[in-house]
């Protein structure tokens, strides 16, 4: 496989990811009653953070050398995804 097909191959897997993220932050609700993005823009990156922390919880799993590590930074960028989300919806 040539280095371009690779590269959009990636790009491709990166562009899904984040429409997906949008798509699940809501979308079309500020569309439909015409509010602001910005619930949308923070629930995307509030999806991000928890993503990272499940990569670095998967780390930890395949990783011999710092696995306490990646398991610390995996549970608390979840715990802090978390927070954000009870802070989003009032809840705290």
């Amino acid at each position: 496989m040539n280095k371009l097909s690779s590269k959009a191959i990636t790009g491709a897997k990166y562009v899904y990811l984040v429409a997906f993220f949008v798509l699940l932050s809501g979308f079309f609700y500020p569309i439909i009653t015409g509010a602001s993005f910005d619930s949308v823009i923070t629930g995307t990156l509030i999806l991000f953070v928890g993503l990272a922390g499940g990569v670095l919880l998967f780390k930890a799993g395949t990783s011999d050398k710092r696995r306490g590590i990646y398991l610390g930074g995996g549970f608390g960028l979840i715990a802090i995804s978390l927070a954000y989300i009870l802070q989003l919806t009032g809840r705290v």
